[in-house]
């Protein structure tokens, strides 16, 4: 089969992604694990997830990673940010001079403090990196719902090409040049669903969610807009819409992961009973390093990371916040540019 779509990792979201594209082109979705790759070739379906949706006709699957991208004029990654460079590396050979790389990720590297579209560019020149991100839980997408989401990238061409492939599905897919702020926001939003689980395990109510997710935003436009990123980015769907998806839905990874904490149990039991990766763990980490850098507080990130680290408990975090001195609500920064 000619194949113009090729989407690397095939998880729940690279699934959806990879069943909604075949629907409009032919497309090839890679997976590193053999077992996976025979069984989703046997049974038209990925058993692991989103089992209940069948393939359509137009998408085949693989298990070679340069077969996959081999006819790609399309590419999109949906692999965990930490194997990221990785899969890159021994992708980059096979991808072509022009075509559009597009993260699913919403992570940053480790040691770097690479947004994914950076670690794109730095294996890969050749290429176009682009991001897709927004308020997709892959489960509700696969099964036909209504959902948006926002393609960013400095070539128009290739933003219009990821727009027009979704064109009459259930995905409304806007565009955007702000790459940076879009990647920000996505990181720290999964941090930030940490924190609305913690409320939940609490048993806080709405009152506490409201007073975090709102301070929350503040600070995911402050760090944004001192990477480089556009204040709007962080009023959209890649900001305050897949916030409060993140933050609120009981299928959020990052959100029963702290719900758990907020009851009480150990970080590491929760995450060996994670079947999925939980990207706000390991972002929590980089997130506060990249702040610092850049001379940006993040009270709530934090105090996160407080937590994932053993300092604090969660009580004790949510007091250390409470008693922080007040001040006005906003700054010089203009709109979404709240105060500390």
């Amino acid at each position: 089969m000619t194949t113009s779509i090729a989407v690397i990792g095939a998880g729940s979201w690279g699934t959806t992604v990879a069943m909604m594209a075949a629907q409009s082109q032919p497309t090839l979705l890679w997976a590193r694990d053999n077992v996976l790759v025979e069984a989703m070739l046997d049974q038209r379906r990925n058993p692991r997830y989103v089992s209940d949706c069948s393939f359509p006709d137009g998408l085949a699957v693989t298990g070679d990673l340069h077969q996959a991208v081999e006819h790609a004029t399309l590419v999109f990654l949906a692999v965990p940010s930490h194997g990221a460079r990785a899969v890159l590396k021994d992708l980059a050979s096979a991808l072509k001079p022009g075509v559009g790389v597009v993260s699913l990720s919403k992570g940053l590297e480790q040691e770097s403090l690479l947004r994914i579209t950076q670690v794109i560019e730095a294996c890969a020149p050749q290429v176009i990196p682009a991001v897709l991100t927004g308020p997709n839980i892959a489960q509700e997408i696969a099964m036909g719902q209504p959902a948006g989401s926002v393609v960013a990238s400095d070539d128009d061409a290739t933003s219009a090409s990821v727009q027009a492939l979704f064109e009459g599905s259930n995905l409304r897919v806007y565009t955007s040049t702000d790459i940076t702020g879009c990647e920000v926001a996505g990181v720290t939003k999964n941090v930030l669903a940490i924190a609305s689980g913690i409320v939940d395990g609490l048993g806080f109510g709405d009152n506490a969610r409201a007073i975090l997710l709102t301070r929350g935003l503040a600070e995911m436009s402050r760090l944004g807009v001192a990477a480089g990123g556009k204040a709007r980015t962080f009023g959209g769907l890649a900001g305050v819409g897949d916030l409060m998806v993140t933050s609120m839905s009981a299928q959020s990874r990052n959100r029963r992961v702290g719900v758990e904490l907020g009851s009480g149990r150990d970080l590491a039991h929760i995450i060996a009973e994670t079947p999925m990766v939980a990207e706000g763990v390991r972002s929590a980490a980089p997130l506060v390093a990249m702040a610092r850098d850049l001379g940006v507080e993040l009270p709530i990130v934090e105090r996160i990371l407080d937590i994932i680290e053993g300092r604090l408990t969660p009580l004790q975090a949510v007091r250390q916040l409470m008693e922080r001195p007040a001040g006005g609500e906003w700054d010089a920064m203009g709109d979404l540019g709240f105060s500390n």
